[in-house]
């Protein structure tokens, strides 16, 4: 009896067996085909067993599944890139362990040509804005492809961009720890028979330059983008909320740029969300010094102090603006918005009076505050409206101002000049 059943168990793995190469055989098959649904799924008949079979019938099956997920990653199957290069990269295990190498060569090689699906893929993911698919399959990219740490570069910023932080804030911080840089030098040539300026490889340029078909190459240096990488850093930290962190990467970013007025001022606006308002001043006072004539500075200071509640400061700092750069629309929006705020700030007070002899003089006294700045926010844009005549954010504005102003004269020529 105990030798028949040791029968019995060898016919049931030998029947196994064969089903396995019959399901791969059939895998094998739907691949040259071009159908890889089909070759998947009977893959997927052969998976509970696999581990069974000797090391040539699994590298084989891998070799084979990674072939099936690499042509449905290309048709856009979720999750497929993933599976394709596990079961590629399982062949190798499978066949190092055995000593032969039989798919091994082909499964690196598809391994290597995936990294163009990948970032393929990517660009299309970024086109429609699915960020965070984005950055898994640059990444799945950097990881074949080590060597192309752009691609980890590329990563970040989409993740930054779908506001999936915390996973930007690891490829950064991976990028820091490996030193990238991401300067370069661009290699470029006029076309002589279209005029065009194109980009080329060093090599490439230089043979096309000597053949006469190209004249005026130029080498350009692209940026280091170390810098970047820091900032985002800190401000991904701050966007986390993990002040201390973000102060301590600031600190390095600020070693790297001491003079970038964008971190300083970041740097200023962490200090006041902390409620270090000395640091914050220091800041911005070290701010105006790195950059005394440069209008954007101040805007952005004016913005920083408004959106703080230091209206003063804002005017202050918008004022200096224009009066280095005397079209600067924004900072003459802005300025002109910090008076019509302050007024409307005064309405709760008015609506809240009621109707006593000394109500009705606080109310009266109120409203013409409220139109005092209103009418010091037209002011200002109509000053602006002078050297940007067409511009609409203007327009739009200083009509809204005659509007509450119930000043029906400007009101309408306001709408007339907007064209409506």
């Amino acid at each position: 009896m105990k030798t028949n059943i040791l029968i019995l168990s060898a016919m049931f793995f030998s029947v196994v067996g064969i089903a396995q190469k019959d399901e791969i055989k059939t895998a094998d098959k739907a691949l040259k085909s071009g159908d890889a649904m089909a070759a998947k799924t009977a893959l997927d008949g052969a998976s509970s067993l696999i581990a069974s079979a000797d090391e040539k019938m699994q590298a084989q099956y891998y070799f084979l599944r990674g072939s099936a997920y690499a042509e449905l990653a290309k048709k856009g199957t979720a999750g497929a890139f993933d599976e394709a290069i596990s079961s590629f990269k399982k062949v190798s295990e499978v066949e190092e362990k055995s000593g032969k190498s039989k798919y091994g060569p082909d499964a690196k090689e598809r391994l290597s040509g995936m990294t163009a699906d990948l970032i393929n893929s990517a660009v299309e993911d970024n086109n429609n804005k699915k960020y965070d698919e984005a950055a898994d399959k640059l990444y799945m990219g950097y990881q074949l492809s080590p060597q192309d740490t752009v691609y980890l570069y590329y990563a970040a910023s989409s993740a930054v961009n779908g506001g999936h932080y915390e996973k930007a804030l690891k490829f950064y911080n991976e990028l820091k720890d490996l030193g990238y840089d991401g300067g370069g030098m661009v290699y470029k040539a006029t076309n002589v028979s279209t005029g065009e300026v194109e980009e080329m490889e060093k090599t490439q340029r230089e043979l096309m330059v000597k053949s006469g078909a190209y004249k005026d190459p130029v080498d350009e240096k692209t940026p280091s983008k170390t810098t970047e990488i820091v900032k985002n850093i800190a401000l991904i930290y701050t966007q986390l909320g993990q002040d201390d962190k973000a102060l301590d990467a600031y600190k390095d970013a600020r070693a790297k740029d001491p003079k970038d007025v964008n971190l300083i001022l970041n740097e200023a606006n962490l200090y006041y969300k902390m409620g270090d308002k000395e640091k914050f001043k220091a800041l911005m006072a070290e701010a105006s010094e790195v950059a005394p004539d440069n209008p954007d500075l101040f805007y952005n200071v004016g913005v920083i102090n408004m959106e703080q509640g230091n209206i003063e400061d804002a005017r202050k700092a918008y004022k200096r603006a224009i009066e280095i750069n005397p079209g600067y629309v924004n900072a003459q929006l802005n300025l002109s918005t910090t008076y019509v705020n302050e007024g409307n700030g005064l309405i709760d007070e008015m609506n809240s009076l009621g109707n006593s002899k000394k109500d009705i003089a606080r109310y009266d006294e109120l409203k013409e505050k409220k139109d005092s700045l209103f009418r010091d926010g037209a002011i200002i844009l109509e000053d602006a409206l002078k050297l940007n005549p067409d511009n609409q954010s203007i327009l739009s504005q200083l009509k809204n101002i005659y509007g509450a102003l119930g000043d029906n004269e400007n009101f309408l020529r306001l709408k007339k000049l907007s064209g409506e």
